[in-house]
């Protein structure tokens, strides 16, 4: 069988239908630059035992997280995930399903969303919850155009504080829309409370703090709440992008979030190339109309039976129904990854989830001292932290990187990247993963670059 799906004679009959003499007119409106005028540079075939030891000889040359412990978190996290997650997640009644568009064929699915939208409730505090979105950044667009109301128009304010990537997406969709965003400095690693102060006036539709924000900095969100809804219609949105930071700060609700958004693929979901990532939604009751994705609900059948049913409750931005309307593409959630993060939650439980935040805490302060305390380096921000800490470097980060990675050892994030003013500054990460002795060996490699 070919590749190619048509013929000779069914592609020439293709390009006389568009009023075309080759396929190079076809490709006319590709630009130079970017089209291939050679072979790809493809070996020959090969036997499929030859294949196999060629691709694994390729995959061998990856360094995996089996191999090396790394400190990077940045909005991606190491976690331990129970081995009754996969077990469950990877039933192919998971992992074959489809988006339920009908309710009354995918019960167990539906079940699995509505356990999902609970516990992300009860995480937040908030009263309803969708059916999870593609990942943390258009989560936090998606709370934008919910504050933005029907007519789209209005002034954002966020806090540089928050993952640059989420505000990249942000900046994107505001160009394309017509909303526009002022970003909020930072001060000792936290949002300034003068600067916000004084950005947000009537005209502000929201204002997005993330907590603990980019920095892995706990921001003063019960300062900040009272600055955000001083003007009544301008609207508080929370984000998160570490969830165990759950297990022991305040839920966006108990300081007063309006919209609360983040990324929930650390929770169940082993990190791959950075992603896939899991969205998730929460807000008060009072926007349930322009919630995106779908909300499931549970009933109770009629009749003697009682049974308890799923259904979806609602759906109103879907693209399959007003594609006209739609304001957004969220015609496929992310439902294997919210199985899995359902699975670990309910695996976890409260008391468990608690524990998982307090060994993140100690193990972080725990390496923090240990790299404050070696020459030349030195602790960037005196505000508090959760898991993740930026540390001042006696070279560059790249350099340092370079030189950890001869022991086996991935570093922190190069905050130079986005924020240039922290040129040599690196953004540690230590979860529950880390044991003493990895915090031991990394303080141990740094400290030959203090010499």
């Amino acid at each position: 069988m070919g590749y190619i799906p048509n013929t000779p004679q069914e592609q020439q009959a293709m390009l006389e239908r568009l009023g075309l003499q080759s396929m190079e007119d076809l490709l006319e409106p590709v630009p130079e630059e970017v089209r291939l005028r050679r072979p790809l540079n493809l070996p020959p075939a090969l036997a499929e035992p030859d294949l196999k030891r060629l691709m694994m000889g390729m995959a061998a040359r990856n360094k995996s997280l089996d191999r090396v412990i790394s400190f990077l978190g940045a909005g991606t996290y190491e976690r331990a995930i129970p081995s009754v997650v996969p077990h469950l997640q990877r039933r192919s009644e998971f992992v074959t399903s489809y988006t339920p568009y009908q309710p009354e064929v995918s019960q167990g699915m539906l079940q699995a969303i509505y356990e999902f939208q609970t516990m992300v409730c009860q995480l937040t505090g908030l009263d309803i919850a969708n059916a999870s979105l593609y990942d943390g950044a258009t989560a936090l667009v998606e709370a934008v155009f919910m504050a933005l109301g029907p007519g789209g128009q209005g002034e954002v304010v966020v806090s540089t504080a928050i993952d640059p990537q989420y505000r990249r997406v942000l900046h994107t969709y505001a160009r394309a829309r017509g909303f526009s965003v002022r970003e909020v400095a930072t001060e000792n690693g936290v949002t300034s409370l003068a600067a916000l102060e004084a950005a947000v006036g009537p005209e502000t539709v929201a204002v997005a703090i993330q907590q603990p924000n980019f920095f892995g900095c706990i921001e003063d969100v019960k300062a900040i709440e009272p600055l955000v809804h001083r003007h009544s219609r301008t609207v508080f949105i929370s984000v998160t992008s570490e969830p165990a930071a759950f297990g022991l700060l305040a839920s966006p609700a108990e300081y007063q979030a309006d919209i609360a958004v983040g990324e929930l693929m650390s929770f169940g979901n082993p990190m791959s190339f950075g992603g896939p990532a899991l969205g998730f939604l929460a807000a008060r009751e009072r926007f349930l109309r322009l919630m995106p994705g779908r909300l499931v609900g549970q009933t109770v059948e009629e009749g003697p039976a009682r049974q308890t049913g799923y259904v979806l409750t609602l759906q109103a931005r879907e693209q399959h129904i007003r594609r006209e309307r739609a304001t957004s593409n969220i015609c496929t959630n992310q439902s294997l990854l919210a199985v899995g993060a359902t699975i670990y939650m309910a695996a976890l439980g409260k008391e468990g989830l608690r524990e998982l935040a307090a060994l993140c805490l100690h193990k972080a302060h725990y390496a923090q001292r240990q790299i404050d305390a070696l020459p030349g380096f030195a602790t960037a921000f005196s505000a508090p932290f959760f898991d993740e800490f930026v540390i001042r470097l006696p070279i560059s980060a790249s350099r340092l990187q370079e030189h950890l990675l001869q022991y086996d050892i991935i570093g922190g994030y190069d905050l130079g990247r986005d924020y240039p003013d922290l040129a040599n500054h690196m953004l540690f990460c230590v979860t529950e993963m880390r044991t003493r002795d990895d915090i031991d060996r990394l303080v141990a490699a740094l400290k030959e670059v203090a010499a």
